[in-house]
C-alpha cells in the first residue's frame, strides 16, 4: 500500500514499523518538543502533499496533534485506539506496537478536519449527554467506543464535541455509531 501525504509521527520506531508495511515518507517529531524546523518541514510537506498526523492514543500523542492541527489547517488524522497500540509486556503505547491490520485499518479511515466556515451542525452539548457520553456511570467507557467506531479517536466531552464538529460528523452518522453501542451492549 502507498501512501500519497506524509505522515507524522513521534519517533524513528513508529517510522519503521509503519515501513514495514506500507510505501510511504514519516517525518518525525521528536515528541513534544516540536522545533521551529521540524514545524517548517510539516507545513512545506503539508502544501506539497498533504500531511496525515498519527501520533501515539495517549496524552503526548493528543498534544502533538493538536499542535500541529492548530498551527498547520488541513491536515488529515488518524486514530489508532489505544487497545492496538499497547506493548503488554514493556506497559507502553505507541503506534509501533500496532499489528499490519490495526495501522492499515486506522489509515484506511482517515478524517480531514473540515473548516470552520463550511462545517454543518454536528451534535451538541445536549445530544452527547442525552447519549450518556458526558456524566454517569460509563461514560468514559462510552466516549472511548464511539470514538473507535467513528475513527476520531479517544476524547473527553469538551474534545469530542470539538472533533465531531472537526470531522464533520453529521447526526445521522452520530445516532447511528451511538445505537449501535447500545446494540453492542445489550
Amino acid at each position: 500500500m502507498q501512501i500519497k501525504e506524509i505522515i507524522v509521527v513521534e519517533g524513528k520506531n513508529d517510522t519503521h514499523r509503519l515501513k514495514r508495511f506500507l510505501d510511504c515518507t514519516t517525518i518525525e517529531t521528536g515528541g513534544t518538543g516540536l522545533t521551529s524546523e521540524t514545524m517548517a518541514r510539516i507545513r512545506e510537506a503539508q502544501k506539497r502533499r498533504g500531511i496525515i498526523i498519527f501520533t501515539d492514543p495517549d496524552y503526548p500523542g493528543e498534544k502533538i496533534r493538536h499542535m500541529i492541527d492548530k498551527t498547520v489547517p488541513g491536515c488529515r488524522h488518524a486514530f489508532l485506539p489505544k487497545a492496538e497500540a499497547v506493548d503488554h509486556v514493556k506497559r507502553k503505547v505507541g503506534i509501533e506496537h500496532a499489528s499490519k491490520e490495526a495501522l492499515l485499518e486506522a489509515l484506511r479511515e482517515v478524517r480531514t478536519v473540515i473548516p470552520e466556515e463550511i462545517r454543518e451542525e454536528s451534535p451538541g452539548w445536549l445530544e452527547l449527554h442525552e447519549a450518556g457520553l458526558l456524566a454517569g456511570p460509563g461514560a468514559k467507557e462510552k466516549r472511548r467506543k464511539l470514538g473507535e467506531a467513528l475513527h476520531i479517536g479517544y476524547a473527553n466531552g469538551k474534545q469530542l464535541l470539538k472533533r465531531l464538529e472537526q470531522f464533520q460528523i453529521s447526526r445521522r452518522e452520530f445516532y447511528d455509531a451511538a445505537a449501535k453501542l447500545e446494540d453492542d451492549q445489550s
